[in-house]
């Protein structure tokens, strides 16, 4: 059996009978860059067909400069090219090396790829039959091969095209290739977070964005996307004033309301070449490893006006000036953070600046009066008492408010700690009837000093007396009760306060504003656990920023998604919507026909209800990459 793939068939149906010599080889041949002048190496497909009384040499495919199979191999592997598009069963096995099976593996999918879609007429989309498309198999010879997912890909390139990225990469100056590297980089973000090396194993050989795209990332080099991610770090001012305007226009964004906020991750290695890796404190508790700190001024819906990377022991109270300052935020605009960076000299800051503020107070006394509160009700259900308190000079309004799942919590918390405190007290007391072990009062005091210490701060609530012996240097006994100070989260639990300069404001407007903070913690979350924050892997400070950088680009393009889909009342973590996406792939149907030739078709699976939802939702067509087929 002769292997014509794509030229023999459209031979055989536009110019009649002919003879062929079935005839496929590799050709190096010498080409010139017409831009450079420089002269190089290509390899191509190539294929020997006769039409008539001539022969032919038509090239199938552009096998590229950097071909990398052994010129030895080249017959093995054009005989198994023709063996995977056969359509008879093979009677001799190839001894056939793993390389070249991967390539003619690839090397079919791209004959394939190639194809016209098949795009049905108007008779034909009505009928949902046509006379061409009938065709007789043989059943039994289906093969199903090269699955390749593309439920979050088609996703993630429908965001894109929506904030115009493909257009701003390459008016920053990202080449073809480049911006291909760039988008297969994101996009494998948002499926399959992990390194730059897990990426381009998904890339190629598990996702079809290459379908999509048009792209073969098989043949794209692991560098190209460590050097693309080099390119988005040097451009990222501009790429994210571009991005975030344009996200800006699509959602008509409010900008009275910016949110700051700060999360850091950790190495895996020492990082010695990266300055900005430093031991901090670690909000995954990896004090063992130098950290990195991501610094996110965000609107109100959650998209990331501006992005910046801090060295991992900096502390978050320094930051919002440098970050706040040519922002261009609009006059008044009001300023929402978390108790980290509402420090004094910050507050003096915004005030001075015109900005308005609502953030966690950092002052440890709580205080709260029901009988003066008012009680509002969340979306959970739950009551809310809130009470508003002016301050003397009528500059601050500060807001108490109490959360009776906060106070379940904390008291849960309090417990624990109690407990915990209590028995390491106990085994103190219960060690002074032992003989070996110390007595000596200094050495006790120095224990419950380290109980206390692991405790967090439970110790304060507890009155403590040790009763020495007669010679006033040993213990004899060890007694303790609990005094919960006034004031503290075990007198006062489920209380907290809001402070504000926006004093014209009611009780409810105010904690419904505070709310957008915390209700989007849970949306930055995603950004930290779902979309490959942590860990970092890389050396060099400028990589590790790049990465930390590409986290936040595949973030925007997430929140659009999600965004989109909110407002057609869908609503989840991204974690489940990848779930729900990654399921959907494109498969090669392969049949045998009674004439001799074979069928081959590529389509996407029918989208599951919920894909289904999805699709229509963002009015995304549900048979990505369409329909490819092929008759050898």
């Amino acid at each position: 059996m002769f292997c014509s793939a794509i030229i023999n068939y459209y031979v055989l149906r536009h110019h009649g009978s002919f003879g062929i010599i079935p005839n496929m080889y590799i050709r190096r041949t010498q080409t010139r860059n017409t831009a450079t002048g420089e002269s190089y190496y290509t390899h191509r497909l190539v294929q020997s067909l006769r039409v008539g009384t001539k022969v032919r040499q038509v090239t199938l495919l552009n096998l590229g400069r950097h071909f990398a199979i052994g010129q030895n191999h080249w017959p093995t592997l054009c005989s198994r090219i023709d063996q995977l598009l056969s359509p008879q069963k093979t009677l001799i096995s190839l001894d056939c090396p793993s390389q070249v099976e991967r390539e003619a593996q690839r090397i079919v999918a791209q004959l394939l790829t190639r194809q016209p879609e098949a795009i049905p007429s108007a008779k034909e989309t009505e009928t949902g039959l046509s006379p061409e498309d009938v065709q007789t198999v043989l059943v039994d010879s289906l093969e199903m091969n090269r699955p390749r997912s593309v439920g979050v890909e088609q996703v993630g390139l429908w965001a894109m095209g929506k904030a115009g990225f493909t257009e701003l990469l390459a008016d920053v100056g990202l080449t073809g290739p480049q911006r291909a590297a760039a988008i297969g980089a994101i996009i494998g973000r948002m499926a399959a977070p992990g390194s730059e090396r897990a990426l381009h194993r998904w890339l190629s050989a598990q996702s079809g964005l290459g379908e999509l795209l048009d792209v073969d990332f098989e043949t794209m080099s692991l560098m190209q996307f460590y050097r693309v991610s080099d390119l988005l770090i040097r451009n990222r001012e501009a790429i994210e004033n571009r991005l975030f305007s344009k996200i800006n226009d699509l959602f008509n964004l409010p900008g009275t309301v910016t949110l700051y906020d700060l999360t850091n991750t950790y190495f895996e290695g020492e990082a010695e070449g990266n300055s900005k890796a430093q031991r901090g404190r670690s909000k995954e508790k990896r004090c063992d490893s130098p950290l990195l700190t991501l610094g996110l001024v965000l609107d109100g819906s959650g998209f990331v006006r501006r992005s910046q990377i801090f060295p991992g022991n900096v502390s978050e109270g320094s930051t919002l000036e440098g970050m706040l300052k040519g922002l261009n935020a609009p006059n008044g605009a009001l300023v929402v953070m978390d108790r980290g960076v509402a420090t004094e000299a910050n507050l003096v800051w915004l005030r001075d600046k015109g900005y308005r503020y609502l953030v966690v107070s950092r002052e440890r006394e709580r205080q709260f009066d029901f009988n003066g509160a008012a009680c509002i009700e969340t979306a959970a259900k739950e009551q809310i008492h809130i009470q508003k308190v002016l301050s003397d000079d009528g500059q601050e309004v500060r807001l108490y408010c109490h959360s009776q799942r906060r106070a379940e919590k904390e008291k849960g918390i309090s417990r624990r700690f109690a407990e915990r405190f209590e028995a390491g007290l106990t085994k103190l007391s219960e060690g002074l009837s032992k003989p070996r072990t110390t007595k000596n009062i200094d050495k006790l005091w120095e224990r419950i000093g380290r109980l206390k210490e692991k405790n967090r701060g439970i110790g304060q609530h507890y009155h403590i007396e040790i009763i020495p012996d007669d010679s006033g240097l040993q213990a004899q006994a060890i007694h303790w009760k609990q005094k919960p100070l006034d004031g503290t989260s075990l007198t006062h639990p489920g209380v907290y306060c809001l402070r504000s300069n926006e004093t014209g404001w009611d009780e409810e407007r105010l904690w419904r504003t505070y709310i957008t903070l915390t209700d989007l913690e849970s949306v930055f979350r995603s950004l930290k656990s779902e979309l490959g924050l942590r860990p970092l892997f890389h050396r060099k400070e400028e990589r590790s920023d790049g990465h930390l950088f590409i986290t936040v680009l595949t973030y925007q393009i997430v929140q659009i998604i999600r965004q989109q889909l909110a407002e057609k009342g869908i609503h989840g973590r991204w974690s489940t919507l990848r779930d729900i996406l990654s399921s959907q792939c494109r498969i090669t149907a392969s049949f045998r026909r009674p004439d001799g030739h074979s069928l081959q078709v590529r389509k996407a699976t029918r989208p599951e209800p919920e894909q289904q939802k999805i699709f229509q939702a963002l009015g995304i067509h549900a048979n990505p990459g369409g329909v490819k087929k092929m008759v050898v």
